[in-house]
């Protein structure tokens, strides 16, 4: 197989910087914003997150399936990834517009209206964007190596959105200023970034009639796939673990130890980490393989985030700082593996079934994702609820004991769960190779795989 040019790899890379800080940029800090700036309460705001996010899950389907069947000049995905980064940008802009209405339930139809939109936009970026993958490369270790370079790209838009917001916001003298301001430079970045892929990358061409099932019959199919399954259920654990870690990281460094400022240092540092460790868990998955880099990295993450939550907040700054650092190494396999992984599942069904259906895949994967955050910001405003969270006031000690369970032990739930379901999965190296070599699916590698 022919390998990836340098402007392939690059050019692919770099649309998930501007994916990565829309991601990460609403994950850590749009429940904050919707609190403690748009003053809607905390439930009212965990519910408008989780309806959003329901419908951004539910127009991922729709989306793949659509760029399946696309055919044109451009290809089947940079249409709709062209058209979505301009919406991109004007969604971002008018979340962060800081709405004002007359009453609670006024100002929450208001942000749920305009947070439907944003995530409408972006869908017809990201689910796209993520199907061009498996058409790029069919090997398996170079479909790990060109998600290291999207996921390098991605951590960096991970650190534009987790550590520059609030420094960006306080260049302005109102607070109202400087949201709309900083949503509006994000959406730009963001919507410079996908288009820099749709100017770079070349699909392969797609002349032929597309001939799959219709819409529901083609995602009871791939819904019914067992191997499917084994991947995406441990994403979608995993991705609800993080969210409720991004979502309530910010109330633990400011009302646990007072500092937002040290907020952004110790993001920086779990972030930088996590960058830095993207090359090494890409050499060692060449070694033991994806699934047992991704255990073993969401292990480390689990540790990470239940030490910090019970002992970094005890006035050991600098051990604080050391966990968040470790919990990065960990969090670096998020995101490397599950890139990697689903093209080759994808491979396997193209295998079975006779149709490619990489859009198809990356929308259910896409759509679970959602579902996992939508889940877990939901449950993060109704904890912080149910413990009498009030912004800008002195907490009471059963809520700074909620802003710590949120931290550690809720994230943890969700990610033991996942390492549980990812132990069965049974893709290795050796059975991808047999599978392309053989054209064909070797079953009873199967049934080995899931005892080792």
């Amino acid at each position: 197989m022919a390998k990836l040019t340098m402007k392939t790899k690059l050019g692919f890379g770099v649309g998930d910087l501007g994916g990565n800080l829309f991601f990460t940029l609403l994950g850590f800090y749009l429940l904050f914003y919707l609190t403690d700036i748009v003053k809607l309460p905390a439930g009212l705001a965990g519910t408008a997150i989780m309806i959003g996010k329901i419908w951004d899950a539910v127009t991922d389907p729709v989306t793949g399936y659509l760029s399946d069947r696309t055919r044109t000049k451009w290809g089947r995905r940079r249409p709709y990834i062209f058209a979505g980064a301009i919406l991109s940008f004007a969604g971002m802009a008018a979340i962060f517009s800081t709405p004002v209405a007359a009453s609670p339930v006024a100002l929450f139809a208001i942000v749920t209206l305009l947070f439907c939109f944003l995530n409408l936009a972006y869908t017809l970026v990201n689910i796209p964007y993520a199907a061009l993958l498996p058409e790029l490369t069919r090997d398996f270790d170079q479909r790990t190596t060109l998600t290291g370079y999207r996921m390098s790209f991605a951590v960096v838009g991970t650190v534009l959105g987790a550590a520059t917001v609030l420094p960006v916001v306080g260049l302005f003298n109102t607070a109202r200023t400087g949201w709309l301001m900083m949503g509006t430079i994000m959406g730009f970045i963001i919507m410079v970034s996908a288009l820099i892929t749709v100017l770079t990358i070349r699909e392969p061409e797609h002349k032929e009639k597309y001939e799959g099932a219709g819409f529901i019959k083609t995602y009871i199919d791939t819904l019914g796939l067992k191997v499917f399954l084994l991947a995406v259920i441990p994403w979608t654990l995993f991705i609800a673990g993080t969210s409720v870690v991004q979502g309530s990281l910010i109330y633990y460094f400011k009302y646990i130890y007072e500092d937002e400022g040290l907020f952004n240092f110790a993001l920086m540092l779990l972030l930088g980490v996590s960058l830095l460790f993207i090359p090494v868990w890409v050499l060692i998955s060449k070694k033991i393989g994806k699934k047992k880099s991704y255990i073993i990295g969401m292990a480390i993450m689990s540790m990470g985030v239940m030490l910090f939550a019970f002992i970094g907040g005890q006035g050991r700054v600098l051990f604080a700082l050391v966990l968040m650092a470790a919990a990065g190494v960990g969090l670096s396999t998020h995101y490397v593996m599950p890139h990697s992984i689903l093209p080759d599942v994808v491979e396997y069904d193209a295998i079975k079934s006779g149709i490619r259906r990489e859009g198809v895949f990356s929308s259910l994967w896409t759509f679970s994702s959602k579902i996992g955050q939508a889940v877990a910001l939901a449950l993060t405003g109704f904890i912080l609820d149910l413990v009498r969270y009030n912004p800008d006031t002195a907490l009471e000690p059963v809520t700074l004991a909620g802003i710590r369970i949120l931290c550690g032990p809720v994230p943890v739930v969700f990610y033991i769960a996942g390492i549980a379901v990812l132990a069965a999965y049974p893709i290795t190296r050796e059975y991808y190779r047999k599978m392309i070599e053989d054209g064909a699916i070797p079953p009873a590698r199967i049934r080995k795989s899931r005892k080792s």
